[in-house]
Order: C-alpha cells, then sequence, then structure tokens
C-alpha cells in the first residue's frame, strides 16, 4: 500500500461538476492498494501519516502534525499509484487490488485517520471519475510505501 500525500491550503473533489468533498488547511491523501495489502499496511500507514510532522511551527519549522495544527484530511484513493512501469511506456496495473481487497481496506484507512486525528476524514468516491484540485502549501508532497 503507498499513499503520497500533499500538505495543502485547500483541496477538494469534483463528479459531474459538483463538489463532494472539500477541505481547508491540511492533507490530501492519495491511496493506492495493491492486491497483497493487508489491514496492517493500512494501520501503519494511517498511524504514519496521521502523526508525519510536516507543518510549521512557530519558528518555521516542520515540526507540527495535521492534528497538531487542526488540519483538515481528504483521502482519495487512486489505483494508478500502483503502476508498475518498469517496461514498455504503458503502465500496468495489475499490481492493483480488485475492489473486494481494495474498497475494505480503503475505508478502514479512512476510519484510522478519522480516530487518529478526532475529525471526520473527507473522501472521493472509490473508482469514480474524480476532478481533484488542489493548492499544495509548500510544496510539500511526501511519498510513503508500506512495503519501502
Amino acid at each position: 500500500m503507498r499513499v503520497l500525500i500533499q500538505r495543502v491550503a485547500e483541496a477538494s473533489v469534483e463528479i459531474d461538476r459538483q463538489i463532494i468533498s472539500s477541505i481547508g488547511k491540511g492533507l490530501l491523501v492519495f491511496v493506492g492498494i495493491e492486491s497483497t495489502d493487508t489491514l496492517q499496511d493500512a494501520e501503519w500507514l494511517a498511524c504514519k501519516t496521521a502523526a508525519l510532522r510536516i507543518f510549521d511551527d512557530e519558528k518555521g519549522v516542520m515540526n507540527l502534525s495535521v492534528t497538531d495544527i487542526d488540519g483538515e484530511v481528504l483521502v482519495v484513493s487512486q489505483f494508478t499509484l500502483c503502476a508498475e512501469t518498469r517496461k514498455g511506456n504503458r503502465p500496468s496495473y495489475i499490481r492493483a487490488a480488485r475492489h473486494e481487497t481494495a474498497i475494505p481496506l480503503y475505508e478502514s484507512f479512512c476510519k484510522i485517520m478519522e480516530q487518529k486525528t478526532g475529525k471526520e476524514v473527507k473522501t472521493g468516491v472509490f473508482a469514480a471519475d474524480m476532478k481533484v484540485k488542489l493548492v499544495n502549501d509548500g510544496p510539500v508532497t511526501i511519498w510513503i510505501d508500506s512495503k519501502v
């Protein structure tokens, strides 16, 4: 399982020209779930993400977590994070988990994030064609893989 975390000033998800989720200052988290991922991967990544100290403290040092700043979290499923690109130029998504595996792990990740942050986690819609808008703050973008 892997996440791509972006520190944002704001972010939103739009489907069919309707905003279905939006946040202010906080984290936009893209989640890619592979067929070999387990609940332990979701737990580890959610805990790591919630505790990640990537927000500035009063001295301008990245020393605060999303919880410390009372920030918001938007989690979006993104199977393309599981792309295999070693061969050729067309990515393969064979490692991406099928719906019956991915959906429960995605939902578990979101639930654990809510528990760790103490706030409702906003989400996209699993497998929908979404337009994600964001203002990356920094920019700060972090990649974390539970297997590495």
